[in-house]
Formats: structure tokens, C-alpha cells, sequence
């Protein structure tokens, strides 16, 4: 995955605010990445309605 490419969020890794949970099946676009734990990468994905979050890779997919 890059920055600029659109996403579908297929899964919920944790627990998280019924915020993130309502973007289940939504598409976004990557704006950014950060490493996480060591050995993995994090994903910024914002949204149509302007909200921004982060999702691990397995989280997501390309739309």
C-alpha cells in the first residue's frame, strides 16, 4: 500500500469507539504511515467526512 491509494477498512484489530467502528466497510485514502511495534506499519487513512484515523496493515485493503 502507498499514500494516495483508497482503502476499504475490513476488520477491527483492538477495541476501539463506536467513531472507528462506523467506518467498518468505508472507503478512505492513505495520508500517511508510522511504524508500529517494531516490525510493522500503521496506516493514516482519512475519510470523506474529513475524520482521520490510523488502522493497521491487516485492517485494510485497497479498494
Amino acid at each position: 500500500m502507498e499514500v494516495g491509494q483508497k482503502v476499504r477498512v475490513r476488520r477491527l484489530r483492538d477495541r476501539v469507539n463506536d467513531e472507528i467502528i462506523n467506518k467498518l466497510g468505508q472507503t478512505g485514502v492513505i495520508q500517511d504511515y508510522k511504524m508500529t511495534d517494531g516490525s510493522g506499519v500503521g496506516w493514516l487513512v482519512r475519510f470523506d467526512d474529513k475524520f482521520s484515523t490510523w488502522f493497521f496493515e491487516d485492517e485494510i485493503e485497497l479498494a
